[in-house]
């Protein structure tokens, strides 16, 4: 087998003319050289060099080797800088930003999936709500892909050097304590719920401002007995007797025994899921992620059918 590295001695040999130079010129000693040279004669079967006590001169084997070995290391380079790239991509860590729903109820579902190791990522993620997972984004950030929700016409601002991709809506629901005698899945008109009880959002949020305002419209004034911005917290609150709430799909995938929930044609509502990229890191395996994102989030209704114990 010919050594390469014998390859790029023989182009600075016969480039510089000399043992000596091209000795100097990598570092070597001339006897390092000339012994490499030798080696090559031996490996490839044919005298590259006519040696006198004083100078060496190249043969005529030594001058096509010297062309083809040009193109040998070019493709050798080549062909070691795809392997790296490769390894590289391989190793591709994802920096995932994403809000509590998604990283209880889908994320880990995707990840017991074959199609999710196909994908050859790693996951490095940050657990919070849009506008901290926000923050992420910006100059200097530590994440390369942000998911979050927009209710309604709710404000959110995302750096412009981000694309920003649909990946679903997730709709809220009306769920009551089972208790309060109410079938499942029943058709209700939003004032007769006016006088019970509600688990409300804390005043002055974004999805609070949002959920008031919807609502008012309907003539719904709920009787607050509760704030809470932990959809978990309301569902058990709720299965508990404390009060109706309002949660959404996402959050219901894992519903407490002891509600219903019901259908309320007033109220209709749903979280807007994005993902927001940043442009320099949409590799074909990121967009393939996000792909699988979505699939997962459609695999099962959440709240349409009520989950029995045992189930």
């Amino acid at each position: 087998m010919v050594n390469p590295l014998h390859l790029r001695t023989l182009l600075e040999v016969t480039r510089l003319g000399s043992f000596a130079a091209a000795a100097n010129r990598l570092g070597y000693t001339a006897s390092a050289v000339s012994q490499q040279m030798s080696a090559l004669e031996r490996d490839s079967g044919v005298v590259l060099f006519d040696r006198s006590a004083r100078s060496i001169q190249a043969t005529d084997a030594a001058l096509v080797m010297t062309r083809h070995a040009v193109k040998v290391l070019t493709d050798l380079d080549a062909l070691l800088a795809a392997a790296a790239r490769t390894q590289a991509a391989s190793n591709q860590e994802l920096r995932l930003g994403l809000f509590p729903s998604l990283a209880t109820h889908i994320l880990p579902t995707l990840m017991q999936g074959q199609p999710w190791r196909d994908l050859g990522l790693s996951l490095k993620v940050s657990v919070a709500e849009p506008a901290q997972t926000i923050q992420g984004l910006r100059e200097g950030g530590e994440l390369d892909v942000a998911l979050v929700y927009q209710v309604g016409q709710s404000g959110l601002a995302w750096p412009h050097r981000v694309d920003r991709q649909w990946i679903g809506d997730d709709q809220f629901r009306v769920v009551l304590p089972a208790s309060w005698g109410f079938t499942e899945g029943a058709p209700v008109a939003a004032h007769h719920l006016s006088d019970t009880p509600w688990i409300m959002h804390h005043p002055g949020t974004s999805d609070a401002t949002v959920i008031e305002r919807l609502f008012a419209s309907c003539n719904l004034h709920p009787r607050v007995v509760a704030y809470s911005d932990d959809f978990q917290a309301s569902l058990e609150l709720a299965a508990a007797g404390l009060g109706a709430a309002l949660v959404p799909d996402l959050a219901l995938r894992k519903r407490p025994e002891g509600l219903v929930v019901l259908d309320v044609p007033e109220i209709r509502l749903a979280r807007n899921i994005f993902a927001l990229l940043i442009n320099d890191k949409q590799t074909a395996r990121v967009r393939l992620f996000m792909d699988l994102l979505a699939q997962t989030m459609q695999l099962e209704p959440a709240a349409t059918t009520t989950q029995k114990s045992g189930a």
